[in-house]
């Protein structure tokens, strides 16, 4: 190296013929990755300042994240709230604009450039719709969401943590009234959710108001935390018993003074405005502006301009391959009768469920527990990047669960002190069928879920926002994907769990078909439930929660089939180009790597990968 650098300066000093040693074009490429590494560094710490102030916006956000910084409040849900949000994402796309040569940055960070313009783009598009939206409604609606958030992700480990909690309960209240505002500004325009929404709202709020310390019933849910977690700093010697008292006491105050009021104006509007809403529930296309509103919940929520009428056919045809691959597992187990009656043998034979009750409910969280362990074992062999975050398996609090609704997952904190959750609704053992127990298991957990968004939370060497943003086509379509791969990792040894895999996939179909009916072409709901029984064996329980789930968020499941789509096109696409140099673990750290993508960027980063594989 010093050999090379006195050559080099003692040529360009004397300007005789070392130049040529370095053409031109090495040069300027020398350069330009200067100057891209320059502006990038500079660009990235600018992308961590924004992410700091945008994420000012939102307490539960950083608790979320395991911080615990405004945590004491609750987010501001209020119209003049969003207008604040929406100025300052306006304000930072114009000032990255102007500082930031585009041209000048890395391809990653070029990705990250094209995503804050994105997510501004997105913001805008919406804007028009805000009274199209649903303030409140049955499925995991935010008046079951506070005390959920507050129960299992507001941690007390000091005295200081207990009084932000104490706080939060009557942030609650001030957030409910938000919405309870937006919930009537939007009905004034002609925006109400469907009679059974309004019952969910209502049913749900009372059982969360039900019980001490708001009524002498056995101790309400949220009153149970207070006193674990009080409980929890007199063990630790944080505090002693007279100020476990004392705190109780307040939290006793907070929770009939403030949070149960703001509920029950909640109960006494809803109840009250009830008669005002449609027995029979119509789509989103119904309403004022209604076709515009679901055109932009489709792009919203696929990333892509995919149209209604696209994605209805696409369903059709997926309905109509995966039904084939079910006739295949039919004859395989040797059933006599045709899909429908198997459907029904499938929906109704004894062998399929565990007991109605806590017992088959511990049984069912204790086989997806084995099934997530025995596959855990071999993802070393598929990723390269493994997440390091625990994953926990739980069973839905009592006071948010409902039978048949949909398993869902929640993420743990990026430092791996609280851990992703899998959640499962088992007040109705009828509705979770054992068939689908493995499926769901790997879709929710490994390498579903907890795999894609423990290792964003976790991934350095981009900006931190990139490890916290979440697209449904991306997300929802790698927990497609993750189902599908779940098979060639050694998954579904028994027939009858592959006919689940099938009827976890034809589902995700048959949603393209139904969202887009509901919301388009003018189903009903009755209309949408025997379509879905035609051509699954998914109990009705289970199904009927679906279309409800649908038609109260337009657009949202079509995101699943759409984005394992476009995942499976894209491994196709690789393995064409890159014939024996591709390498299956490689893959999956590229669609991992980068964190959450709308789908056109994810592409571009396959593409790029593709091509800098080929020369190397």
């Amino acid at each position: 190296m010093r050999i090379r650098s006195f050559l080099l300066s003692t040529a360009l000093l004397s300007g005789l013929a070392a130049l040529p040693m370095v053409p031109a074009a090495a040069l300027a490429t020398e350069q330009a990755a200067t100057e891209a590494a320059s502006e990038t560094d500079r660009i990235n710490r600018w992308f961590d300042e924004k992410y700091e102030e945008e994420l000012a916006f939102s307490p539960i956000e950083q608790t979320f994240i395991g911080r615990k910084t405004s945590y004491g409040l609750i987010d501001d849900f209020s119209d003049a709230g969003a207008d604040r949000e929406l100025a300052w994402r306006r304000a930072a796309v114009a000032e990255m604009k102007s500082r930031f040569d585009y041209e000048k940055l890395s391809q990653d960070a070029k990705i990250s450039y094209d995503i804050w313009v994105y997510n501004l783009e997105q913001a805008e598009a919406g804007l028009a719709f805000r009274t199209n939206r649903y303030a409140l409604h049955q499925h995991n609606g935010l008046q079951s969401f506070f005390p959920t958030f507050l129960i299992n992700t507001h941690k007390v480990e000091s005295e200081a943590d207990m009084l932000g909690f104490i706080q939060r309960l009557s942030g609650v209240a001030t957030a409910l009234d938000q919405l309870l505002a937006r919930a009537k500004t939007n009905a004034a325009a002609g925006t109400r959710p469907p009679r059974f929404a309004y019952e969910g709202v209502i049913d749900q709020s009372r059982k969360i108001i039900s019980g001490a310390p708001f009524d002498d019933g056995e101790p309400s849910a949220i009153w149970t935390a207070t006193e674990e977690k009080l409980q929890g700093l007199v063990d630790e010697e944080i505090i002693n018993a007279a100020r476990a008292d004392v705190l109780r006491g307040e939290a006793r105050a907070a929770l009939t003074g403030t949070f149960a009021p703001a509920y029950q104006r909640i109960i006494a509007w809803y109840e009250a405005d009830l008669p005002n809403t449609d027995a029979a529930p119509k789509g989103a296309g119904t309403l004022a502006n209604g076709t515009a509103f679901y055109d932009y919940r489709l792009a919203n929520q696929t990333t892509t301009q995919l149209t209604a009428d696209e994605i209805h056919n696409l369903g059709l045809s997926e309905v109509a391959r995966l039904r084939a691959d079910m006739e295949a597992v039919k004859d395989q187990v040797e059933f006599d009768g045709d899909l429908k009656a198997f459907f029904k043998f499938i929906r109704e034979d004894d062998r399929f469920y565990f007991s109605d009750d806590d017992a088959g409910a511990d049984q069912y969280i204790a086989a997806a527990k084995g099934h997530i362990e025995a596959l855990k074992e071999k993802l070393p062999d598929y990723f390269g990047i493994l997440p390091k975050a625990d994953l926990e398996v739980r069973r839905v609090e009592s006071f948010r669960e409902r039978d048949g609704a949909a398993q869902h997952y929640r993420s743990g904190t990026p430092d791996g002190s609280r851990p992703g959750i899998y959640y499962a609704h088992l007040s109705d053992m009828r509705a979770m069928p054992i068939p689908t127990l493995e499926v769901i298991a790997y879709h929710e957990g490994l390498p579903g879920h907890h795999m894609q968004i423990s290792i964003a939370q976790e991934l350095t060497g981009i900006p931190v926002f990139r490890t916290q943003a979440g697209y449904t086509a991306y997300s929802e379509g790698w927990g497609l994907y993750s189902e599908k791969l779940a098979k060639e990792m050694g998954g579904y040894q028994d027939p009858y769990s592959e006919f689940g895999r099938l009827t976890s996939e034809i589902w995700r179909a048959i949603r393209l078909v139904v969202d887009t009916g509901l919301h388009s072409k003018g189903w009903s709901e009755e209309q949408a439930v025997a379509y879905f029984l035609e051509n699954s064996s998914i109990p009705e329980a289970a199904v009927r929660s679906e279309v409800r789930r649908y038609l109260v968020n337009p657009g949202q499941a079509t995101s699943y089939k759409i984005g394992m789509i476009k995942i499976l096109e894209l491994r196709a696409r690789a393995q064409e180009k890159l014939g024996d140099q591709f390498d299956i673990r490689a893959f999956h750290d590229v669609i991992l790597g980068g964190g959450a993508l709308p789908l056109g960027i994810l592409e571009q980063r396959v593409d790029q990968w593709i091509a800098e594989t080929l020369v190397s």
